[in-house]
C-alpha cells in the first residue's frame, strides 16, 4: 500500500472504500460494500484467467483454438450520488489488465458510429471486403480494450438503440467484459424510445453478460457535502484557491483526477481535470478559448458539476470572455448543471464593462442566476434533474 494523488492505493476495492470509511470520506453503507466485493470478485477472476492463459506454453497453444470461458460483468444501477462512479473508477485503477478502457458511454457510441461510418466508406471504396461493419468495428474495439468501463450507460439516440444488440453480441463473443454504472436498471433503458421492440434482445443480452446490482446509498453525499461548503467563493486568490480545493477534495474523494477530453466533430475539447462527474477548469480554459455553445453542451452531457478557477473582474477588455461566460453560465442554467466557482467579486460587481451594452443587460441575467445557483433550493433541484 502507498499513497498516491493524496489517496492510498489499497490491493483491493473494498480495501479502498474501508479507508475512505474510516477517514470518514465516505459513510458505511452496506449497498456500497456489496458491490466493492463483487468488482474485487471480478478483479479475481479476470486475472486468474489471464494468468490461467499464461501458464504453460502447452496452454497457450490450447487456448488460440478456442474461446476462453466468458467472464460476466457487472453493471450497477442507482440514483445520483450512491457511489456508482467513485467505485468503478477504483475497479478500473486496480483491474490487472493492460487493454482496459474507461469512457463516458455517450462517447463510446460516437466513437462507434465514427468507425462504422468509415468502414463504409472503406467499402465503397473498395478496401475492405466485410459489407456489415459490425464484425470488423466490434474486433477492432476489442483489440484495443478487452475490459470497457462505461460511466452513464444510457440509451436515448435511436441510432445507438438499433445497433447495441448485434453491436455487444459481437464484442462479448469476443471476449469483452462490461463494467456499466447507469442512473436505471436494464429494463428501464430507453424505456420510452421509438422502435423499443427493436431495442429490447439488447436487454437479454446485457443480463446474461453482466450481473445487474442496485446501489442505493440513501443520500446523495456531493449533495452533503456541498451543502456544508462554498460554491461561489470571493475574492479570488491564494485563499480562495484553497477553499475550491477542500470543495474538490470533498466532491471527488475516492476517484483519481486525471485530464480527460471530449471529441467534438473531429476536434478535442481538453478537460484539465476530471473525476467521475465532476470536472475542473480555469476561466481561461472556458472563456478565452474559441469555444461556442455546442461545446458548453457537450461539456455538460458528460459532468454535472463544473468547477471554473479564478473568474476575473469582467473589464472592457475582456468582451469576448464576458459574452462566453454569459453563454456558460445559461448553458450551465439550463441543464441544471452544478457550478462552483471562485471569482475577483460577488456577482452583482463583477461585470465591469460598458454600460447599456448588450453585454451588460446580459450580465444582469448572469448575476441573478450565479446567485440563485448558489442556494439549496438549486442544489435539491440539481439533485432532482441529474436522478430523473
Amino acid at each position: 500500500m502507498h499513497v498516491r494523488d493524496g489517496i492510498q492505493t489499497h490491493a483491493t476495492v473494498a480495501g479502498r472504500y474501508r479507508h475512505l470509511v474510516d477517514t470518514g470520506a465516505v459513510e458505511a453503507n452496506p449497498a456500497q460494500q456489496r458491490v466493492a466485493e463483487a468488482l474485487d470478485r471480478l478483479i479475481a477472476e479476470l486475472a486468474e484467467k489471464r494468468l490461467g492463459r499464461k501458464s504453460s506454453a502447452l496452454g497457450w497453444l490450447l487456448a488460440r483454438n478456442r474461446k476462453p470461458e466468458p467472464v460476466r460483468g457487472l453493471y450497477i444501477h442507482g440514483g445520483v450520488g450512491a457511489g456508482k462512479t467513485m467505485l468503478m473508477d477504483m475497479f478500473h485503477d486496480l483491474v490487472p489488465v493492460r487493454r482496459k478502457r474507461r469512457v463516458h458511454f455517450n462517447d463510446f457510441m460516437a466513437d462507434v458510429h465514427d468507425r462504422i461510418q468509415r468502414h463504409r466508406q472503406a467499402r465503397k471504396d473498395g478496401t475492405v471486403r466485410e459489407d456489415d461493419p459490425i464484425p470488423p468495428v466490434a474486433r477492432a474495439l476489442a483489440e484495443q480494450a478487452w475490459v470497457l468501463c462505461f460511466d452513464e450507460f444510457s440509451v436515448t439516440d435511436i441510432a445507438d438503440a438499433m445497433i447495441l444488440s448485434r453491436l455487444f453480441s459481437a464484442l462479448f463473443a469476443e471476449g469483452v467484459v462490461l463494467v456499466a454504472t447507469s442512473n436505471v436498471a436494464p429494463d428501464d433503458l430507453y424505456r420510452d424510445g421509438l422502435n423499443r421492440q427493436l431495442f429490447l434482445p439488447f436487454v437479454d443480452i446485457l443480463k446474461r453478460n453482466a450481473e445487474v446490482m442496485a446501489l442505493d446509498a440513501g443520500k446523495d453525499y456531493r449533495m452533503e457535502k456541498l451543502a456544508r461548503l462554498p460554491v461561489y467563493i470571493t475574492p479570488a486568490g491564494a485563499a480562495a484557491d484553497a477553499r475550491m480545493d477542500e470543495t474538490w477534495d470533498a466532491m471527488t474523494r475516492g476517484s483519481v483526477p486525471k485530464p480527460a477530453e471530449i471529441e467534438m466533430k473531429g476536434r478535442v475539447i481538453p478537460v484539465p481535470r476530471a473525476a467521475g462527474r465532476a470536472a475542473r477548469f480555469s476561466f481561461a480554459d472556458l472563456c478565452e478559448a474559441p469555444l461556442a455553445a455546442r461545446d458548453y453542451l457537450a461539456i455538460v452531457e458528460r459532468f454535472d458539476t463544473i468547477f471554473v478557477d479564478r473568474i476575473p473582474l469582467l473589464v472592457p477588455e475582456l468582451r469576448n470572455p464576458t459574452k462566453r461566460l454569459i453563454l456558460l453560465v445559461d448553458v450551465l442554467y439550463d441543464k441544471r448543471v452544478r457550478l462552483v466557482a471562485s471569482a475577483a467579486t460577488p456577482p452583482q460587481q463583477l461585470y465591469a464593462g460598458r454600460p447599456k451594452t448588450t453585454e451588460a443587460f446580459e450580465f444582469e441575467r448572469t448575476a441573478s442566476r450565479l446567485i440563485e445557483m448558489q442556494g439549496r433550493d438549486w442544489l435539491e433541484d440539481w439533485q432532482r434533474h441529474h436522478a430523473a
